[in-house]
């Protein structure tokens, strides 16, 4: 089965180019948008593309980085972008929708091939990790008779861990690792994904790589901006983004 491609293109010649090269590398091409307001139309009434190829700055009411927002809301399909240039500001936007993939402008067909596989590879694997967060590792006690519990998967097997005994979480690349006092637990996923599924009122991100147990915190070090924990030797990084969300939430004196 070929693989579905909308290319969102506002220049009538670089879409064609496009279109042309996707055809001779295998692909199918179920349309072209020529601006955001036409490819949100498409994604309501047709059959859904597998991969989208945006332009960053397409002309219109709605930029590329407005419509990969609205398709990462509403479709779950994952996006290209497409840019010979854009400002940092434009940028730093886009990374915010969390695009599969990035093409420059003049781009060759080598280009195109290894950006939607990877991309179409990438969606595959966090589809996959989704499934499993939703089904397994949600929070599926908080009775006043039972203490809230979680289920991490490692490996083969899916283990019961109390929520009061992971005292934090890691992230290493595209992994988090889970830590209690006694036993480390890996899964490919995002920390964003983990921290959704934490309770809220026992965890923090204190920085972008570190989650905590609240109850586990034994000193904050403010110069150093360093969290340690009980029991625990690895002194955890406190970002500065984060410092005045975990101070409203600690009883300071």
């Amino acid at each position: 089965m070929k693989i579905n491609v909308l290319i969102v293109e506002d220049e009538s010649i670089v879409a064609m180019d496009i279109q042309q090269s996707l055809i001779k590398l295998g692909y199918e091409v179920l349309g072209v948008a020529s601006s955001g307001k036409k490819a949100i139309e498409f994604l309501s009434k047709r059959t859904k593309p597998d991969v989208i190829l945006m332009d960053i700055m397409i002309k219109g009411d709605m930029t590329g980085v407005d419509v990969s927002a609205h398709v990462k809301e509403h479709h779950q399909i994952p996006v290209i972008f497409l840019t010979a240039y854009a400002d940092d500001q434009t940028l730093e936007k886009a990374k915010n929708t969390e695009p599969y993939g990035y093409i420059l402008k003049p781009f060759k067909e080598i280009d195109l091939k290894t950006n939607i596989e990877i991309a179409l590879h990438k969606h595959k694997v966090n589809s996959k990790v989704k499934k499993e967060l939703d089904a397994y590792a949600t929070i599926v006690s908080n009775s006043e008779n039972s203490k809230p519990y979680i289920f991490i998967k490692n490996k083969s097997r899916f283990i019961k861990t109390n929520v009061e005994d992971l005292f934090f979480v890691e992230a290493l690349k595209d992994y988090v690792i889970f830590h209690t006092e006694k036993e480390k637990y890996t899964l490919h996923c995002t920390m964003k994904e983990i921290e959704s599924k934490l309770p809220k009122e026992n965890f923090a991100r204190v920085h972008r790589s570190f989650i905590v147990n609240l109850d586990k915190i034994h000193v904050i070090e403010y110069v150093n901006a360093v969290v340690k924990l009980e029991t625990v030797s690895k002194e955890i990084p406190l970002g500065a983004s984060y410092k005045q969300a975990l101070f409203k939430r600690l009883n300071l004196i």
